[in-house]
């Protein structure tokens, strides 16, 4: 009886100081904790294009997050053309267009000073063309067909960026207050690699197919990138995820520029700089 009364001194001792040093919610939650690595080197990569970039990856088998800083990756931007992503999850979900082989019919006219001059794509052309060559006018003729309740509805059952849809113009991702961080990029990758998205699975098998912009091998990659020149600056994105054999590592690169110092390698910069970091981490050779 001795005995047992002396157990229970020790067990209640113990547990007032995991209580009183915040252990014990530790042990119960150490299961759930995420490795984080911060890696400020990776910031020489950016400089070498004379931006200002991060860089978010999580490696999906170990359960690790690789970041390049730890405000940056968390501060948000507009999202540019790596919006239609979701922005064609949204379209087949409300069935604005049937599949990624629906035509988008050439308007006529788009604003050049906006987007730049591209007689290539001033044409008909399919939803999937439209998101590998990023068509933009494509994507903001389909959004014209969407009321802004529906984006505000999908945008937030994803979690995805500030669902700031204040903008007046039908360009919301490219002009306006809406913004997303490096790291919500990739969290919102992670749902839809798993499915774990409020769309079906034949519309994210879609999106996904879409999404390859390389594949041999030894990897797929599914990735989108984003360019826009508001506010007279250049945000540039390169998002998506690699797939191999034995592990899929998710990213999400940005890059800002001030357009007074505007350099011609911006765009290739985006990816350059991302498979730099690839490498360094052998993630890619």
């Amino acid at each position: 009886m001795a005995l047992k009364t002396k157990d229970n001194a020790i067990f209640k001792w113990v547990l007032f100081i995991l209580i009183s040093t915040g252990s014990f919610g530790l042990l119960a939650q150490s299961k759930s904790i995420v490795k984080k690595i911060i890696r400020s080197d990776f910031q020489r990569y950016f400089d070498q294009c004379h931006v200002a970039g991060a860089i978010a990856i999580y490696d999906h088998k170990s359960d690790t997050w690789i970041l390049s800083d730890t405000t940056e990756t968390r501060s948000p931007a507009l999202p540019a053309s790596t919006f239609k992503i979701i922005n064609m999850l949204i379209a087949l979900e409300t069935k604005t267009i049937k599949d990624e082989h629906s035509i988008v019919q050439w308007p006529g006219a788009t604003d050049t000073l906006k987007y730049g001059y591209r007689p290539n794509i001033y044409k008909n052309i399919t939803v999937k063309e439209a998101f590998e060559v990023s068509a933009g006018w494509a994507f903001i003729e389909i959004a014209k067909k969407i009321d802004r309740s529906v984006y505000r509805k999908y945008l937030e059952a994803c979690d995805y960026g500030n669902v700031d849809l204040s903008e007046s113009g039908s360009d919301f991702w490219n002009f306006g207050s809406m913004g997303i961080s490096p790291i919500n990029q990739v969290e919102f990758l992670q749902k839809l690699y798993t499915g774990d998205l409020p769309f079906s699975k034949r519309n994210m098998d879609i999106v996904k197919h879409v999404m390859i912009s390389e594949k041999n091998n030894d990897y797929i990659i599914r990735s989108k990138t984003g360019w826009t020149m508001a506010n007279q600056m250049n945000t540039g994105w390169w998002v998506g995820y690699v797939e191999k054999k034995d592990d899929v590592y998710f990213f999400a690169t940005r890059l800002i520029q001030d357009r007074r110092f505007n350099r011609p390698d911006f765009s290739d910069c985006r990816k350059a700089i991302t498979r730099k970091i690839f490498k360094d981490l052998k993630i890619l050779h």
